[in-house]
């Protein structure tokens, strides 16, 4: 019998947990004593892994994989799955965050343009008074670097560290050094940082309560429209998907 809190899209898993139930599982990982990987799966990255094997790989072996933008939760639904909601990158990290001051976790920012992280922390410390940040660093480091930046980050000892190097990216980086890294939850968060800090401006409510989030976005950066495209592409590999499996 299939596992009912899983869903396949595309050969990706995709965990069928509401918030508050992703909030103890992520309670759980921190506590497992082990270093696990968190991934936020949207739409554009479940079809890159269509032929991208091991990146397809990497996501189906995380110990929890959440869906990330309307498009995969379209997609689950049309599937026959329970998705209640999205669960977003930024919506993790405000909800992590929160949950961190009555937890007592520490939080680590990897990841954006230099500065950014920073000030990502900064807000995110007065939005949550009490919060603890252990670290954050920006994202623009040679290969070369990584030894010292995985070193500064063991140093600070974080419960949760949220990588913001922008998927696929941040999911290989994270997948490469976890064995390296004395963290127990990793999570690829995407351009979270730029909203926190201020340099981009999330979408109004209406938009995000119509699930229109993406439109706006696309609006403020017409460039995306490049990344959008794969949007009906991955709609026609879902829709295939079904028919398949009903015939």
């Amino acid at each position: 019998m299939p596992d009912q809190k899983k869903a396949d899209i595309l050969g990706c898993r995709i965990d069928l947990l509401n918030i508050t139930e992703t909030m103890e599982r992520l309670k759980c990982l921190i506590e497992s004593g082990t270093t696990e990987q968190v991934i936020t799966l949207n739409a554009e990255i479940a079809y890159t892994a269509r032929k991208d094997r091991q990146l397809q790989a990497i996501i189906n072996s995380a110990s929890l994989v959440t869906p990330d933008g309307i498009g995969i939760v379209w997609a689950g639904r049309l599937m026959g799955y329970k998705i209640s909601d999205r669960i977003t990158g930024i919506d993790l990290v405000y909800r992590i965050s929160e949950k961190a001051v009555s937890r007592g976790w520490t939080i680590y920012l990897l990841g954006a343009s230099p500065g950014l992280a920073d000030k990502a922390a900064q807000n995110l410390s007065s939005l949550y008074p009490g919060l603890q940040i252990a670290g954050s660093e920006h994202g623009y480091h040679k290969e070369e670097d990584m030894a010292a930046v995985i070193n500064g980050i063991n140093l600070a000892r974080p419960d949760i560290l949220l990588v913001a190097l922008g998927a696929p990216r941040q999911e290989y980086w994270i997948y490469k050094h976890k064995a390296k890294l004395d963290v127990p939850v990793c999570i690829g968060v995407g351009g979270s940082f730029d909203v926190i800090a201020g340099e981009k401006k999330r979408a109004p409510d209406f938009f995000i309560k119509l699930n229109l989030e993406w439109l706006y976005r696309l609006f403020k950066e017409p460039a995306r429209i490049k990344r959008q495209v794969v949007l009906p592409l991955f709609v026609l590999q879902v829709v295939k998907s079904k028919y398949r499996s009903i015939k």
